[in-house]
């Protein structure tokens, strides 16, 4: 075959390039989403931990919301290997999360904040909760922290709610008009004091067996004590646990004593029976101690 003169391969090649540039302007033009959407996400302000990571990337404070998310991860990587996720952490008493590169994460302004940047534009999960059923979706294949038979999994979501809707903001306001208060406000003191009290009687209760069904019409003396919240039987470790431990622990610092507490044994044995796991260790140790707009690979 005859080779075309070289000017006329020259004129060609400018000529595709063109019209392929042409081409390519047009396709922004149409389709310009994805990259605002990108774009959008990250400011000038937004540190580099975070706007240069790759993969499941956290922004949080070792609070009890944040060390929700922090034990799931630190969970996964025992159960599977190639589990790897880097870290930002941030102090919130300098309100950091109401920045604006904040708030384009989580418009709610709280931590911990989950970004999946596997995802095409990387994609934020607010919530603890959320993040929590998102990770068992996207990084528990297994479902080890999850539960595949549907009715386990709706009493594993039954419990998450509870606790997320109920347990936990009334706790968070004791720890707040208990400590952080600027002035003493004693009927909230107690009306949150109580609430708490009552949201750690119904997981005693729960935890107890007292109130577990055998699925039969026939008596039967009363079932074993739950080890977890949700699963068959004695239960499973699940994301579920790993929503209400984190605050639960915490019933000293709000004000609780040990004489109190003695009311529920099996939640105590509970809180102690998590606490013993070297993930939920590692989630509470000192590769999450804060240092203001530093990001460190915690998943290495």
């Amino acid at each position: 075959m005859q080779l075309l003169p070289a000017t006329l391969q020259a004129l060609l090649a400018s000529t595709l390039s063109k019209t392929t540039q042409r081409a390519a302007g047009i396709y922004q033009r149409l389709f310009p989403i994805q990259d605002t959407m990108s774009a959008s996400l990250y400011t000038s302000e937004t540190p580099t931990s975070v706007k240069e990571a790759t993969g499941l990337h956290l922004i949080t404070q070792s609070t009890p919301n944040g060390q929700k998310v922090q034990i799931l991860l630190e969970e996964l990587k025992d159960v599977y290997n190639n589990t790897a996720w880097t870290t930002t952490l941030i102090d919130i008493r300098s309100n950091v999360q109401k920045s604006d590169w904040f708030l384009r994460l989580n418009p709610n302004g709280r931590i911990p904040v989950l970004v999946d940047n596997t995802q095409t534009p990387a994609f934020p999960v607010m919530e603890t909760s959320a993040e929590l059923l998102y990770l068992v979706d996207v990084a528990d294949r297994d479902k080890v922290f999850g539960f595949t038979d549907e009715l386990e999994r709706s009493q594993c979501l039954q419990w998450l709610f509870f606790w997320h809707g109920g347990g936990a903001p009334n706790q968070g306001q004791l720890n707040f008009f208990s400590i952080f208060a600027k002035e003493e406000v004693p009927y909230a003191i107690t009306r949150f004091r109580t609430e708490t009290l009552r949201h750690f009687s119904v997981l005693e209760l729960h935890l107890s067996g007292h109130h577990h069904h055998h699925h039969t019409n026939s008596p039967s003396p009363p079932l074993p004590p739950r080890h977890y919240l949700a699963g068959a039987n004695q239960g499973k470790y699940s994301v579920a646990d790993m929503a209400a431990w984190p605050w639960v622990k915490g019933w000293a610092f709000a004000g609780f004593s040990a004489e109190e507490m003695q009311q529920f044994p099996n939640l105590m044995a509970w809180v102690a029976r998590i606490a013993a796991r070297p993930a939920v260790m590692r989630a509470l140790g000192e590769k999450y101690e804060t240092n203001v707009d530093v990001g460190r690979q915690a998943g290495a």
